[in-house]
């Protein structure tokens, strides 16, 4: 008996995704709300999700359903207690990203220690054709070499953007779960790494542990030239907090890859504050060819192990 396999949002992986070498039926939609995935998981075997919740409702209306495939890292959108429940396996990719976040990461930090949104400005406004001498001085930049750089989240994508970090000649600190007892050899406990960041780089998972983990209280203990990098998950960072610093002059600059609603239809108030030090792009450090093609090749893979009895990536 052939698999019913449902993509519930293809157009959100805008690239080749491989069909299984299996016997399958395979049907996908551009998009689905949660109502639409109850109808449409009636009869499924294997769900691909990317970012449509699997709620227990939804479940309930999917007797047939054996398999969640996340076409994604983090899978908080899943109900994975009612998943256990109901005996859903739930997978997911991992590792696929690392090349292509890491290298977004450091390019928000270096757009903003080197001042590029603030340059690029000045030159469009005719300030370097109206300079006395041969540059423009304008806002103060710095080196990344010799900075602090502390990053949240030691998996996969934290230690590649530790290991190019390095290569800048950064001074890279992990940093250890906030409230933790003890503090792992090499990491540096939550509140120290706080206070002596030049630049802290968000890479965890979002739980409830984590969400708001850089809340005004974490902002406060920031020293007031460093740099807060999100290209984890928007929730993570308490986005009116943040605003609220960065206008004060309080925070160095901020560049996110990220919101805590995406894609971001209500409006942001981040998104009207066009301020200089703070840098948003629109959950693309995934996105080039290279990583969404291992990606997609990893998805097919995770499907056709559980379809071979085989699971791997289990969550």
């Amino acid at each position: 008996m052939s698999a019913r396999i449902v993509f519930l949002d293809r157009a959100t992986l805008p690239c080749t995704v491989r069909r299984p070498d299996l016997p399958h039926h395979w049907c996908e939609f551009a998009a689905s709300t949660p109502a639409e995935a109850a109808v449409r998981l009636h009869d499924a075997t294997v769900a691909i999700t990317n970012k449509v919740p699997i709620t227990a409702q939804v479940l309930q209306a999917a007797p047939q359903l054996q398999l969640i495939a996340v076409a994604a890292t983090g899978y908080n959108i899943i109900d994975l207690p009612a998943c256990r429940e109901r005996g859903v396996a739930v997978c997911n990719v991992r590792d696929y990203a690392v090349h292509g976040v890491a290298e977004h990461a450091l390019m928000l930090m270096l757009a903003l220690a080197r001042q590029l949104p603030a340059y690029r400005a000045d030159v469009a406004a005719g300030a370097w054709q109206r300079a006395p001498g041969f540059c423009h001085f304008g806002a103060p930049m710095r080196d990344l070499a010799g900075c602090r750089l502390c990053v949240v989240g030691a998996g996969a994508l934290g230690q590649a953007t530790a290991q190019l970090a390095r290569a800048f000649g950064m001074q890279v600190h992990f940093v250890e779960r906030r409230g933790a007892t003890a503090v792992r050899p090499g990491y540096l406990d939550f509140e120290t790494a706080l206070a002596s960041a030049d630049v802290l780089s968000l890479h965890c998972p979002l739980t409830e542990a984590t969400r708001h983990l850089i809340d005004a209280a974490a902002l406060a203990r920031m020293k007031p030239d460093a740099l807060l990098i999100n290209t984890a998950r928007g929730e993570l960072v308490d986005e009116a907090a943040l605003l609220a610093a960065l206008r004060a002059h309080r925070l160095g600059g901020a560049g996110l890859d990220v919101l805590g609603e995406e894609p971001p239809r209500n409006g942001n108030p981040l998104l009207d504050a066009a301020l200089p030090n703070l840098i948003i792009t629109p959950h693309v450090g995934w996105a080039s060819a290279q990583t969404m093609a291992q990606l997609a090749e990893q998805l097919t893979a995770n499907i056709e192990a559980f379809l071979q009895g085989t699971p791997r990536n289990l969550v």
